[in-house]
């Protein structure tokens, strides 16, 4: 009977202790507003912690327009393994989630699931943005141009560190687009 007891608090200190690690850090604060209709077309990804799906992208750009119940219609383009590989394409759909700065959204690729998408800088002029992820397993460095400067880059390399994430694990997207 002891024995039992010992088992199941060491199983429930177990599941405790699992969970605390699955948590998510303090969340990343978002941008205080954007304005969706500025932040439409399109973005070169300059960096990123990629996702299974995005390793070995090259010219990856992330396109969106506005649909008229408000979603958010997304494409996705790269292409896998060099400038001259097989263009890939994948079309998820962004949920705007927080009406009031309309910097929180679900992007969902597979129904039902909606992962979350967070646009944690965005610049005055809407050319620099930082899209991240609470988790902070992902991230992205996007601009208007399929380049920046290297202190621009330094500095928005800089800020994804001050929101928590090893930026060791930033990847450069190379791009070729005029």
């Amino acid at each position: 009977m002891m024995r039992a007891l010992c088992r199941s608090g060491f199983l429930a200190l177990f599941m405790l202790l699992t969970a605390c690690a699955a948590m998510p850090k303090d969340p990343i604060p978002p941008v205080a507003h954007v304005d969706l209709e500025r932040f439409m077309g399109p973005w070169y990804v300059i960096a990123s912690i990629p996702t299974f799906l995005e390793k070995n992208a090259y010219d990856a750009v992330e396109s969106y327009a506005l649909n008229p119940d408000g979603t958010i219609a997304t494409t996705f383009t790269f292409r896998k393994g060099g400038f001259d590989g097989p263009l890939k394409t994948m079309k998820p759909t962004g949920f705007v989630r927080d009406k009031s700065s309309n910097a929180r959204w679900g992007m969902q690729f597979i129904w039902p699931i909606k992962a979350q998408y967070l646009i944690a800088y965005l610049d005055e002029s809407y050319t620099e943005t930082i899209v991240a992820r609470d988790r902070r397993d992902y991230v992205w460095i996007m601009a208007r141009t399929p380049s920046l400067r290297p202190e621009d880059y330094d500095r928005l390399r800089a800020r994804v560190g001050a929101m928590g994430y090893d930026t060791n694990k930033l990847q450069l997207v190379p791009q070729q687009r005029p």
